[in-house]
């Protein structure tokens, strides 16, 4: 197997409780060959510090993440294969390997990988849960992409921030297949990972998992939850007005019943809900109250 260039790219603000965990995670990948590119957004606490621990570029680049990642993945990043990452975020140490492996070998030019909610109080439970339910669906977003497809594209719409992962996943589909990363039931050795026990103390086993995404949502704060849905829904109708209320996805990403119950019950997934009953209300609750918050923006 070759090993083509990966860059990564995390984009930061003020992210110095998460950013070495996530940091680590890409040092300890057991893919040989990755540049990491951090771009920040004037932070003011140690981010840009810890930082410069793992990787010399370090930049500093506002003011919203569309243009932050699209900063690194275009004009710094020289790899064939290009990734984004939120800082609070942990990579399998498989993860990458994956990636590479798939899209040089299947028909693929960008992947969605299987993300996991790592957080031990019950609304982190529920979010765990449903965002089970998304990988490789409309309201998935891919991550790991072709360069040539994702500079062909234009990368990120920069008028968007929160859309925009939907937005690009739909330019992309316009030229080439997103695949679905599967997790790993390969055996990795327990001492060799340093994030192991960090996962396993937010609640997840990692075991079969090392081709995935942790997200680390452990201090969950619902009030907080709902004030970053409010702000990135404010570009939402820029991408309804970009695709049309009537394309496809849109129905999907946007209406009342894919959301509130299509997603749970396509492809059989439906049976998943009698495994944890109990996190089922704390779903919808969380939709809505994201709901009741959209309808107030609208009519403020």
């Amino acid at each position: 197997m070759t090993h083509p260039l990966v860059s990564i790219v995390i984009t930061t603000k003020n992210e110095e409780a998460n950013i070495e965990n996530c940091l680590i995670s890409i040092t300890e990948q057991t893919y040989p060959n990755i540049e990491i590119i951090v771009v920040d957004n004037n932070s003011t606490d140690k981010t840009f510090e810890i930082a410069l621990k793992f990787t010399d570029k370090v930049f500093n680049k506002g003011l919203e993440r569309s243009t932050q990642r699209n900063y690194g993945m275009v004009k710094i990043a020289c790899g064939k294969y290009v990734m984004f990452l939120d800082a609070d975020m942990i990579l399998g140490p498989k993860a990458i390997e994956a990636c590479v492996f798939m899209t040089e070998n299947e028909d693929c030019v960008a992947l969605h990988i299987p993300e996991f909610v790592l957080g031990t109080k019950y609304f982190t439970r529920v979010r765990r849960f449903e965002r089970s339910f998304y990988n490789g669906t409309v309201v998935d977003g891919a991550r790991f992409f072709k360069k040539s497809i994702f500079v062909e594209v234009g990368g990120f719409d920069e008028t968007m921030s929160g859309p925009e992962d939907w937005d690009i996943d739909k330019k992309v589909k316009q030229i080439g297949q997103i695949g679905l990363l599967p997790t790993s039931s390969e055996y990795l050795e327990e001492n060799s990972w340093k994030n192991k026990n960090f996962i396993i103390e937010r609640g997840v086993d990692p075991n079969e998992k090392w081709n995935s995404i942790f997200h680390n949502e452990s201090e969950f704060d619902i009030k907080i939850y709902l004030a970053k849905k409010k702000y990135y829904s404010k570009s939402l109708d820029n991408y309804v007005a970009k695709w049309g209320a009537k394309d496809s996805d849109v129905r999907k990403q946007t209406g009342v019943w894919y959301r509130f119950f299509g997603v749970f019950l396509e492809r059989g997934k439906w049976r998943r809900l009698l495994q944890k009953p109990l996190l089922i209300p704390g779903i919808y609750l969380l939709k809505i109250l994201i709901g009741l918050n959209f309808l107030r923006r609208n009519f403020s």
